[in-house]
C-alpha cells in the first residue's frame, strides 16, 4: 500500500521535537550543578532562568560560568532550537551582587595601593565573555524582561537576539553616574549614537514602551500579557529548522561583528575597571561600605536625576515624561 501525504499532515522537513537527546546533551546534563540559574528543555526550547529571586537575581562570579555553560548545553542538544533567559522573583537581573562588590573590600581595588588595570580588565572580560554565549550560541537566543532589568543585567540582555520586556519593566545603566561603564559595549550598536548617549550620558532608564519605541525590545506587552507574548514568539522560532536558524544567525551576527562589538567590547571593559578607580569611584565604594550598597545606590539616584528603585523618571516637568513609581 503506499503512503499518501494528507494536506494535514506535517510539512516533511519538521523534524520531531522529541528528536535526541544525543550523547553530548547526556554528558553536559549530569557534568555542572549550576548556582545562579536553573536550566530545563521544553519541546524544542532551552529555558535558563536566572534563580537569585531574593537577591533580586545579581550577578555573582558563578553567573557567567553557569550562563555560558547552559547556553553551550543548549547548543548540543539536538532537541534545542532557541534558548529562552528570564529571571524569577520580581525582575530579570538588577546588576552585579554589590554586597559582594562594593560593600567590601577586593583585591586590586585599595586606593593606597598599586592597581593593575590589566588584573581588572582580565575579571571583567571574563564576565562580559560569559554574556556573549548568548550571540555567539549556534542558536537564536530570547530574553524575557520583567520588573528591571539594570546595570550588569543590560550586559546579558542585550546580547540576545531578541528582546521582549513587559511594558512597565525598567531597563538602564544608572551606573554610568559613577562606579560603571558597561563592560558588553552594546548600546550603540543596539540603539544608535545619539540615543545611547542619551543614556549613558546620564545614566537614566526607559519603560518597556520606551524600550520598544527606541528599537531596543522587539515587543512590549502589559505585563500580564508578557508569558503569551513570549511563548508565542518562541513556538514559531521553534517551528524553523535548526540548520536555517543557524545560517540566519550567522549571516545577520556578520553584519552586526562588522560594526566593531569587539572593539567597543575591549574598549568598555577596559573604561569599566579604570571607573572604579577614580576619586569618585572610590568615594562610593566608601559610601558603600559605610552604609550598605542599598543607601549608596540610592543617594547615587536620588536629585537631580529622582529615578531609584523602579522610576524611569527623566524630567517632572515634562508631561512628556512623566514620573512612573510603582
Amino acid at each position: 500500500m503506499c503512503n499518501v501525504r494528507r494536506m494535514s499532515d506535517p510539512a516533511p522537513w519538521r523534524r520531531p521535537a522529541e528528536d535526541g537527546p544525543g550523547p553530548a546533551e547526556q554528558h553536559w546534563q549530569s557534568e555542572r550543578e549550576y548556582r545562579t540559574l536553573t536550566y530545563e528543555v521544553d519541546g524544542r526550547i532551552a529555558r535558563i532562568t536566572f534563580d537569585r529571586a531574593e537577591q533580586g537575581n545579581a550577578i555573582t562570579p558563578d553567573t557567567p560560568l553557569d550562563l555560558a555553560h547552559a547556553v553551550e548545553r543548549a547548543d548540543l542538544d539536538p532537541r534545542v532550537h532557541v534558548i529562552v533567559v528570564s529571571g524569577r522573583g520580581k525582575g530579570f537581573c538588577g546588576g552585579y551582587d554589590l554586597a559582594a562588590f562594593a560593600e567590601q573590600a577586593i583585591p586590586n581595588h585599595d586606593p593606597n595601593q598599586t592597581w593593575d588595570p590589566m588584573v581588572d580588565y582580565a575579571m571583567m572580560s571574563r564576565f562580559t565573555r560569559g554574556y556573549a554565549s548568548l550571540m555567539h550560541a549556534d542558536k537564536p537566543t530570547v530574553a524575557k524582561i520583567h520588573g528591571f532589568c539594570v546595570a550588569g543585567g543590560t550586559d546579558i540582555a542585550l546580547h540576545c537576539d531578541q528582546i521582549l520586556i513587559a511594558a512597565d519593566a525598567k531597563i538602564g545603566y544608572p551606573p554610568t553616574r559613577v562606579w560603571g561603564v558597561p563592560s558588553a559595549g552594546l548600546w550603540a550598536h543596539r540603539l544608535g549614537d545619539q540615543r545611547a548617549k542619551r543614556l549613558l550620558l546620564t545614566g537614566d532608564s526607559l519603560s518597556g514602551r520606551e524600550a520598544l519605541e527606541w528599537g531596543l525590545a522587539i515587543e512590549a506587552p502589559e505585563p500580564d500579557e508578557l508569558d503569551a507574548r513570549t511563548e508565542h514568539l518562541l513556538e514559531r522560532i521553534a517551528a524553523m529548522p535548526v540548520n536555517q536558524l543557524m545560517m540566519v544567525k550567522l549571516a545577520l551576527n556578520s553584519a552586526l561583528l562588522a560594526q566593531g562589538v569587539q572593539n567597543s567590547r575591549t574598549i568598555s571593559t577596559v573604561f569599566d575597571g579604570i571607573s572604579r578607580h577614580t576619586r569618585e569611584g572610590y568615594s562610593f565604594a566608601e559610601r558603600s561600605m559605610e552604609v550598605g550598597f542599598r543607601q549608596a545606590v540610592a543617594e547615587r539616584d536620588g536629585p537631580p536625576f529622582d529615578d531609584a528603585g523602579p522610576s524611569t523618571n527623566k524630567n517632572p516637568r515634562d508631561p512628556h515624561h512623566p514620573e512612573e513609581q510603582s
